[in-house]
């Protein structure tokens, strides 16, 4: 029973679609090949599918460069020639854009100023003006986030001082051995050794404090 045509036409479902383009170019590039070994001819062929992905076939020991110069010279044409201008001319305007930048660089640097005009110069100094509020708003930020840093590192650190305070307050009532001053200096036996004593001041104000050393630890041998 022979099939029924079908009307060329695009094919609506994406799936089907798809299906159907991969069925038939894997037909075309068979057909392709056959003609290569059949016939020893030289057959490219370069397609693209919807979603832009590149499918090719060329024929054994060959390239598709050399296809495209053996169809310049069969034809006479020179299909490189317009591409190889526009590239000089994307190159060229880059370069230029590259020198702008670089001179606008070294302008802002207070170099290569002798050729502006007064307005030129006047757009630079706005330029800058505008550029150096930026980094002032930039750096005003940084030492206000500094500063509520440092401020919960004291209130950190203060709370640490008030607990061990608490804390040795609490040991000078369960221990002998240690006591504590009204200046906030705690004193007792190294190593409960009565010949030996040590201080221990804890000074709020003590500049390492923010680094979390706030005491000062010294012993002192006692005569006998």
């Amino acid at each position: 029973m022979a099939r029924g045509k079908i009307q060329i036409k695009r094919i609506e479902n994406s799936t089907n679609r798809q299906v159907t383009y991969s069925k038939r170019r894997n037909g075309l590039f068979k057909k392709a090949n056959e003609l290569t070994v059949l016939c020893d001819a030289k057959v490219s062929i370069i397609m693209f599918s919807s979603t832009g992905k590149l499918h090719e076939y060329v024929s054994p020991s060959t390239s598709t460069k050399q296809m495209f110069d053996q169809y310049q010279k069969t034809l006479g044409v020179d299909i490189w020639s317009s591409q190889y201008e526009k590239m000089n001319e994307t190159l060229k305007r880059l370069k230029e854009v590259n020198g702008n930048l670089r001179r606008e660089i070294r302008q802002r640097m207070g170099e290569c100023l002798n050729d502006l005009s007064f307005e030129n110069l006047r757009g630079l100094e706005q330029d800058m003006d505008t550029a150096l509020n930026l980094i002032r708003e930039r750096k005003n930020r940084v030492i206000a986030n500094q500063i509520v840093t440092w401020n919960k590192k004291l209130r950190n650190a203060e709370e640490r001082y008030r607990n061990l305070l608490h804390e040795l307050e609490a040991r000078d009532h369960e221990d002998p051995h240690y006591g504590l001053v009204d200046n906030g200096s705690v004193f007792g036996f190294e190593n409960e050794d009565p010949r030996s004593i040590f201080v221990l001041r804890l000074q709020s104000n003590h500049p390492n404090l923010h680094s979390g050393a706030g005491s000062d630890l010294s012993t002192y041998p006692l005569l006998d």
